[in-house]
């Protein structure tokens, strides 16, 4: 069978299924004996053997099994969840990364065994004792977990000797005897890698069936159409054949592992005329609730306050529909098509006023049907966070155990949706700037916490929410804060500033310095930081997405880190302007005000023209000087100055002449320009022009 169709579906799914295996142990972590957590980590391990066992990645199955047999034991109650179970299972789980790593690499699983890890998951089965030497020896590509099963004698897999028979069905038997035909019992065993084991279930009775009638079967017919049964089912069979023939019936079904039988005995009728199954007590499944938002299921409020323990509840069912990112690509770039078409009827409409009047009502209805149309595909794409920031409770957890320091992670705010595109590479920065406030940030010594009045555990907070057209991610921590003197201190050793420009540079100038290529103030390189890869990699991906971070510290209390992103790369509202005779956008979202000035108001400061605008010193750009384009505005003229904002600075783009706001459709450049630093895309006006978009936090 070709699986190579079903790779991607897996890969969705497998992700999905570790992302909720991290939070639910992080969350039993704190919980031993949380049996609802248990049951949902048995669960989830249980699906990712049956899936890797079907796309036939051996050792990702034994893998999932041998974490799976750890855990039927703990919802059992045989084995007690300690912090040894804990660093194993996290082990167990980061292997199954690197097992999808791989997959996702366009090869195999690999050829890790993580034979370490299995004889660890198989110790905890014998009371943490070693696992035996005979399994950890089979290299037959086994799974370890099946090797009892396996060792299991016939007599104990022939489970059809315990059915109880009830007096109808004994008459039944006694008639078929006289006539001479054979009674055989059948115990039949699935594979556990095998996800349609009802589907098995029924190829295996339509196979006997062939061969003469089935006199009862357990569990029952019903239960086995639901899937109301593990990996075995067994038969009571009247035939003419013999037993070897039933058996070789059942095992030449696919996915049938094994199957064992022989021919019944006299039998007298039981008190029960239930089965052996249905005589069991009835087990109640405890309702799943899942997701903890943290490593200890504590959220954060917006205000950074001590948060309450208090716990999320999430829709039981998955409204969530997965749909492949191209088509939404081929759907965005059908919206751009109907608003550029939009765009040449303004054009027309606007070039003749006659013409203006029969088409006006048509352009209104055209501009709600793209604008509706824009805010539909606009929601499709919108994916919540949550889907990043839901490894990071983990990530804290190890660096907490590494760095030997006491912290804790709270998050609020992860239901807060951004495009799709944006959510995939947010995670890296996102992960940077923990990292940063659980090595720099937070302080290694508790007596000093104390002294400033802190409690011993330190606290990190990562907050998202809307804010107009933009998403903020804040991440925040109680801990030492950046020192700003060690700071000036490196970048004078390393030549980075001079004395005098130390001297004339504000707090905050210094600290923007750490978004620096390569700068660091750690004293020790770790594999945590101090590679002087981090800062700067932030701010670089942040601007690509179109965005800013910024940093706010206090030396002693703590700081804060803020990335300000827009909802959408794709369409955004502009003002579109002239410089020179060449047509520019400007996107709405960076500007604050437009300003008419005199040319004399224009004063210079450090050899850079100013303006002073209500009080503030605000540089001006002139973009004719920046793009290389002669302006047409004489040199007595008032100038045209666009405010633009970015985090606290603003700057005055100096333009020629405003031709309005205009709904634009973002097109990359990327492929035919490898770095342009000002411009960050281009648009294609009604007319069929082409008009470059402007940067303005490039330009800042």
């Amino acid at each position: 069978m070709d699986v190579s169709q079903y790779l991607e579906v897996f890969i969705d799914e497998t992700n999905e299924h570790l992302q909720n295996l991290n939070t639910q142990i992080l969350e039993l972590e704190q919980t031993p004996d949380n049996m609802d957590t248990v049951n949902e980590i048995f669960r989830a391990a249980h699906s990712l053997k049956g899936m890797a066992g079907t796309m036939g990645y051996k050792r990702m199955q034994d893998l999932t099994h041998a974490m799976e047999n750890v855990f039927s034991k703990v919802r059992d109650g045989e084995i007690k969840v300690n912090s040894a179970m804990i660093d194993t299972i996290f082990q167990c789980l980061d292997a199954i990364q690197e097992y999808l790593d791989n997959i996702q690499g366009g090869g195999d699983e690999g050829t890790n065994d993580n034979a370490a890890i299995i004889k660890s998951l198989n110790g905890f089965l014998n009371g943490e004792a070693p696992a035996d030497d005979d399994n950890e020896a089979k290299d037959d590509g086994e799974a370890q977990g099946t090797q009892t099963q396996e060792a299991t004698s016939d007599s104990g897999k022939n489970k059809w000797k315990d059915i109880k028979l009830a007096e109808e069905q004994i008459d039944v038997i006694d008639a078929a005897r006289k006539e001479g035909k054979n009674v055989v019992g059948l115990t039949v065993y699935v594979q556990e890698a095998c996800i349609l084991k009802s589907a098995r279930a029924f190829l295996v009775f339509k196979a006997l069936e062939e061969l003469g009638e089935i006199v009862v079967s357990v569990p029952s017919t019903q239960d086995i159409e639901d899937e109301r049964f593990e990996y075995e089912f067994s038969v009571i069979l009247i035939t003419d054949a013999t037993v070897d023939a039933a058996i070789a019936a059942a095992k030449g079904v696919s996915e049938i592992e094994d199957a064992v039988g022989g021919l019944l005995e006299d039998v007298e009728a039981s008190d029960a005329s239930q089965s052996k199954e249905e005589d069991e007590a009835e087990v109640t499944l405890p309702e799943v609730t899942t997701g903890a938002v943290a490593a200890t299921g504590k959220t954060s409020d917006t205000a950074g306050n001590r948060p309450a323990t208090a716990e999320k509840k999430k829709p039981v069912v998955n409204r969530t529909v997965r749909v492949d990112i191209e088509k939404l690509d081929d759907l965005m770039n059908l919206v751009s098509e109907l608003i550029t078409a939009k765009n040449s009827l303004v054009s027309a409409a606007t070039a003749d006023n006659e013409a203006a009047n029969d088409v006006g009502e048509h352009i209104e209805y055209l501009e709600n049907v793209t604008t509706s149309l824009h805010e539909s595909v606009m929601k499709v794409r919108m994916v919540p966070i949550e889907s990043v920031v839901n490894k990071f409770p983990r990530m804290i957890r190890d660096l907490q155990k590494k760095l030997g320091k006491k912290m804790e992670l709270y998050m609020s705010g992860e239901e807060t949706e951004l495009d799709r595109t944006v959510v995939d590479e947010i995670g890296d920065p996102l992960m940077h700037l923990l990292r940063n406030s659980a090595d720099h940030g937070i302080e290694s010594d508790v007596n000093l916490r104390k002294e400033r009045g802190k409690p011993e555990e330190g606290s990190i907070f990562l907050d998202a929410y809307q804010d107009g057209n933009n998403v903020v991610i804040e991440v925040r921590d109680d801990g030492n804060g950046i020192d700003v003197e060690a700071v000036k201190a490196k970048a004078l050793e390393r030549g980075t500033i001079t004395e005098e420009q130390a001297n004339q540079m504000s707090d905050k100038e210094i600290i923007n310095l750490l978004f620096l290529p390569s700068f660091s103030t750690a004293k020790v390189v770790s594999d945590i930081s101090g590679r002087g890869v981090g800062l700067d990699v932030v701010k670089s991906k942040i601007e690509s997405l179109s965005g800013e971070v910024d940093v706010k510290s206090t030396l002693g209390v703590g700081s804060t880190w803020t990335i300000r992103l827009p909802l959408t790369l794709a369409i955004i509202q502009s003002l579109m302007v002239v410089v020179g005779n060449e047509k520019y956008a400007i996107p709405l979202g960076n500007i604050q005000t437009i300003e008419s000035i005199r040319p004399d108001d224009v004063k210079a400061v450090q050899q850079k023209e100013v303006i002073n605008l209500r009080g503030n010193i605000i540089p001006i750009i002139r973009l004719s000087e920046i793009l290389d384009c002669k302006s047409t505005k004489a040199e007595d003229e008032d100038l045209v100055v666009v405010i633009v904002k970015k985090g606290d600075k603003q700057a005055g783009l100096v333009i020629d002449e405003l031709t309005g706001q205009q709904e634009i459709v973002i097109k990359s450049l990327g492929k035919y320009i490898q770095r342009s630093k000002v411009i960050s895309g281009a648009t294609i006006l009604g007319n069929g022009e082409v008009a470059l978009i402007i940067d303005p936090n490039a330009l800042i």
